[in-house]
């Protein structure tokens, strides 16, 4: 069930936290302004050739928020999946996903957008602004929101995100790897690593490459 919020909440002081470690000091001022309910969005896998871009969409309980939560690219996988699990107990979290085919028929931008719209409709209850990491607003979103660059290392519910997304779509990946062994997605979560690229050369392209990506499409229009 949604926890309550109150209108009246402490301010987090930056001096109280270390340096370069997100803080609530955006959510606060949203909930200065009148927001209740201030949900960090964030995707994870626009980098990689295969697999889809995940993104979510986290509501943090102002009592209830886990210590640690940072940037998910500067924690380690446990640390990781030790937050993500804490974050499902305590957080409102959505996570959804843009498939292959979306990203090769969109671009990859659009598709982390749609990703992220995807992930705030789903979570459980509507909220009144919107933390989104990057510098654009995804086209077609009616919610207030605000675009933080570099937000998963600023806003700690933007950096919630980060890290539930993460472990989602490594999750995914890892699954992956079980029915197509050799490309090292299980390690590589799908990015153009060297030896992820030599397998495409000795095993081939799969279903789920993304055609649209150089290093994919360069070997179909060799292949043609």
């Amino acid at each position: 069930m949604p926890f309550p919020f109150y209108l009246a909440m402490p301010t987090p002081l930056r001096l109280n936290r270390p340096m370069n470690q997100p803080d609530y000091s955006f959510e606060t001022a949203a909930h200065t302004a009148g927001a209740l309910r201030v949900a960090g969005v964030d995707e994870v896998g626009r980098g990689p050739i295969a697999g889809p871009v995940t993104a979510a969409a986290v509501i943090l309980d102002p009592a209830r928020i886990p210590a640690g939560l940072n940037d998910s690219k500067k924690l380690s996988a446990k640390r990781r999946d030790i937050l993500a699990a804490e974050l499902h107990a305590c957080a409102e979290v959505s996570i959804a996903h843009c498939t292959v085919e979306e990203i090769d028929r969109h671009n990859i931008l659009r598709a982390s957008h749609i990703a992220m719209c995807r992930a705030i409709d789903g979570l459980p209850s509507a909220p009144d602004h919107l933390l989104i990491d990057g510098n654009m607003i995804p086209r077609g979103l009616t919610l207030p929101a605000e675009a933080i660059v570099k937000g998963d290392g600023r806003s700690l519910s933007i950096a919630a995100a980060s890290i539930v997304a993460k472990v989602a779509r490594d999750a995914i990946m890892r699954d992956l790897a079980q029915h197509f062994p050799g490309y090292g997605w299980e390690t590589n979560a799908g990015y153009p690593s060297k030896s992820h690229k030599a397998a495409l050369l000795d095993l081939g392209i799969t279903p789920h490459h993304r055609r649209s990506f150089a290093p994919i499409h360069n070997i179909l229009c060799k292949d043609i």
